[in-house]
């Protein structure tokens, strides 16, 4: 067995670690990605039965496991991550699909990570580079104890009336949310004629450290949003009633978690959320059933707008994916 300094590899992708030479490996562990043009991103990198392995969450979506990693020396490794992508039809009427592949080269440099990743341009001519680093996440720390916890005084998000204390994440974009009759609905209707409009997300003016949040949150039917603490977790928003559990049903730490008991109601009730953040490990209580227990949050979810894992930052509403409402929006900080 490999120790944890070290890999054994070897060019001959196929080997096993008797066949190989000993190469120091220094990528071991979660790093957080700060991505060129303001992104954030997430690469773990572990052993796996003898072999180098690792997961990569590149702006958004999921958490994946990667196609291959490899050491090419101490200071630098390779990861490539594929998805397929129809490129229309043959003659016999069958999809005709090309596997892409994105390459990260990663260089480490003292205590952190320096790297660029490869992309082919649409239609198959040229390259397209984007920049990164990265910073090592020190371990979660133990599993707090709850019940030692003292909150501050409770601070009411939405006053029902308006939107005062909310913004834009991007003020470039269009604001589908509004404050109609005490909710803050989000409608996020595209023209039946003229350009798509590009719907933002809506953020708390103020930031936070540690908190307990309590919300309710409509779904329609087919519809999703999510709630991110500190502008880096998502708890996902979801019409999920009646599917198997799931990392991304609701109230799951979106792509991370999965609730250990669906909790949902049907599709348009209102259902409430009680999620609390303390030192890196998160608990959901979703229309009052504990649903994530005090779980380690290893690092951010697609879509975070923040790495530092210790920093603090806003409460986000996902305002670009369906027609959602909330309302009762309030939270405790922890002292």
């Amino acid at each position: 067995m490999i120790s944890i300094g070290t890999i054994l590899f070897s060019i001959n992708v196929g080997c096993t670690t008797s066949e190989s030479q000993i190469i120091k490996n220094g990528f071991l562990g979660m790093w957080t990605l700060d991505i060129e043009g303001g992104g954030v991103g997430w690469l773990e990198v572990h052993e796996k039965q003898e072999f180098l392995d690792a997961n990569l969450l590149w702006r958004v979506g999921s958490v994946l496991p990667v196609a291959h990693v490899y050491l090419v020396d101490e200071e630098n490794l390779v990861v490539t991550r594929t998805f397929e992508m129809t490129k229309g039809k043959d003659e016999g009427g069958r999809e005709h699909k090309h596997t892409i592949t994105s390459t990260l080269r990663i260089k480490k440099v003292k205590d952190q990570l320096e790297g660029v990743m490869v992309n082919p341009q649409r239609g198959g001519m040229g390259e397209k580079t984007t920049q990164f680093t990265g910073k090592l996440l020190p371990e979660v720390p133990e599993t707090p104890d709850l019940t030692k916890v003292k909150y501050g005084k409770p601070i009411k998000l939405f006053n029902g009336k308006d939107l005062k204390g909310w913004r834009l994440i991007n003020p470039k974009n269009t604001n589908g949310f509004n404050a109609v009759n005490g909710v803050l609905a989000n409608d996020p209707v595209q023209p039946k004629e003229g350009e798509h409009l590009h719907y933002g997300n809506l953020r708390t003016e103020q930031e936070f450290e540690d908190f307990n949040l309590r919300l309710e949150v409509s779904v329609p039917e087919g519809n999703n949003s999510g709630v991110y603490l500190r502008g880096m977790y998502e708890i996902q928003v979801f019409d999920s009633y009646g599917k198997d559990l799931d990392s991304h049903n609701m109230g799951a730490l979106y792509s991370r978690i999965t609730p250990t008991v669906a909790a949902e109601k049907q599709a348009g009730s209102w259902q409430s959320l009680d999620i609390t953040l303390y030192k890196r490990y998160i608990t959901v209580k979703l229309n009052e059933v504990t649903i994530i227990d005090n779980q380690p949050a290893y690092g951010p979810t697609g879509g975070a707008i923040i790495s530092d894992v210790f920093a603090p930052g806003p409460i986000y509403l996902q305002g670009d994916h369906g027609n959602v409402s909330y309302k009762n929006i309030v939270l405790r900080p922890i002292l």
